[in-house]
């Protein structure tokens, strides 16, 4: 039987957590979730295990109960966070706005489903149980999405799981795993979420190598090259934004970069504002270089490349993004594709190419971790900030 590819990608990349758009009223016949377990028991297991075991919630009375310790975990904190970022175009305000409707209605919701699986976590990395049991529950959502209903992956609820357990008569002897809310979706059609591109997030050989192309065997300056470094920050995305956002605040922490001043007529970061930067290496000497600034949204990106805004050496980035009680930091760069130092030095040594590339990647990467560290060092001495979610 050939798989329609088309059919299969959609369906994985559009199976979104539904938690506003959950039709109430209408009943969730017990075959369909019957059809859709017998999907998701096909998923790996370890030893090849069957140990899965699912409990389908529908009686008004035990709902409720579910809701109240659901409220108690999660519930209420989703709740404040809805009401005190609502109307304020927050990022998380769409997120808040439907968990706290769940948590609301959870009661109301058809089916709720709990997987569980036969054992319990010890710790010791054993394999068999969690990672004999989350891809089940995940193609048990897809299988859903497939006939056009929705789902959520709920964990709060596992905050009381002794409480959990006693309701539902889960035994000592097997775990708890999550909390799935199962209704028709009363949406025109599920959606793609906003996410990186696989080349943003994938490595190839080496954890925070990248690569705009290929890469090729051996590789080559031409693929694009580069390195990211990321944190997550407990600090208000202002606070962050501003550190980033002084083309001197690195220089305290590079070995590397010593310094920069903004070309004259310019005194602030703004697109296409050009400052000069001053840099040192023990095996290079010391040498000036100008950049442009390429990538410019408030509280999002700043970015610039080096020595030809058209045919840059390199380019690099900073990129910003509120998370729950954190901002996320991302430091990126490319090297490539104009004329640079690196370029000069594999002319020189052709034959080397992929070896200068690897040595290079890393010390830059070694250098913008530093300076990753350095922020977090610096919001961490200022600790009295407004909570970093809604700040």
């Amino acid at each position: 039987m050939k798989i329609d590819v088309s059919s299969v990608d959609h369906a994985l990349t559009t199976t979104r957590a539904v938690r506003l758009r959950l039709d109430l009223e209408r009943a969730v016949d017990n075959q369909i979730i019957y059809d859709c377990i017998d999907v998701a028991e096909q998923a790996p297991s370890g030893g090849n295990q069957g140990s899965r075991r699912w409990v389908v919630v529908r009686d008004p009375k035990v709902k409720a109960q579910l809701a109240e310790l659901y409220m108690a975990t999660g519930g209420e904190f989703m709740i404040g966070a809805r009401n005190k970022i609502a109307g304020t175009g927050h990022p998380q305000e769409r997120v808040m706005h439907s968990a706290a409707y769940l948590a609301e209605h959870l009661a109301e919701v058809p089916a709720i489903v709990i997987p569980t699986i036969m054992g319990v976590h010890d710790g010791s990395g054993r394999p068999g149980l969690f990672d004999s049991v989350v891809q089940s529950v995940w193609s048990f959502c897809v299988a859903l999405r497939a006939r056009g209903l929705g789902t959520a992956w709920t964990t709060a609820i596992l905050g009381k799981s002794d409480e959990l357990r006693e309701v539902l008569g889960v035994p000592e002897t097997s775990t708890q795993i999550a909390m799935i809310p199962v209704a028709w979706y009363t949406g025109d059609d599920f959606k793609k979420a906003p996410r990186y591109p696989a080349r943003d997030i994938t490595f190839i050989d080496q954890y925070a190598h990248t690569w705009e192309s290929g890469p090729s065997d051996p590789a080559c300056l031409a693929d694009g090259p580069g390195c990211v470094v990321e944190a997550d920050i407990k600090a208000p995305i202002q606070q962050v934004w501003d550190l980033v956002t002084d083309i001197n605040f690195g220089a305290q922490f590079s070995p590397e970069f010593v310094g920069a001043r903004w070309a004259d007529g310019v005194d602030g970061p703004a697109l296409g504002a050009q400052f000069i930067g001053s840099n040192k290496h023990d095996a290079i000497g010391e040498w000036d270089v100008p950049c442009f600034i390429n990538r410019y949204e408030n509280l999002v990106e700043f970015g610039w490349v080096t020595s030809d805004a058209d045919n840059p050496g390199a380019r690099w980035c900073f990129e910003l993004a509120r998370i729950a009680g954190a901002t996320r930091l991302r430091y990126t760069l490319t090297l490539g594709p104009g004329p640079s130092g690196i370029s000069q030095a594999i002319a020189s040594m052709p034959d080397k190419e992929p070896r200068i590339l690897h040595r290079r990647i890393n010390e830059h990467r070694s250098n913008m971790q530093a300076v990753i560290d350095g922020v977090a060092a610096a919001v961490h001495r200022e600790s009295d900030g407004p909570n970093p979610i809604f700040g």
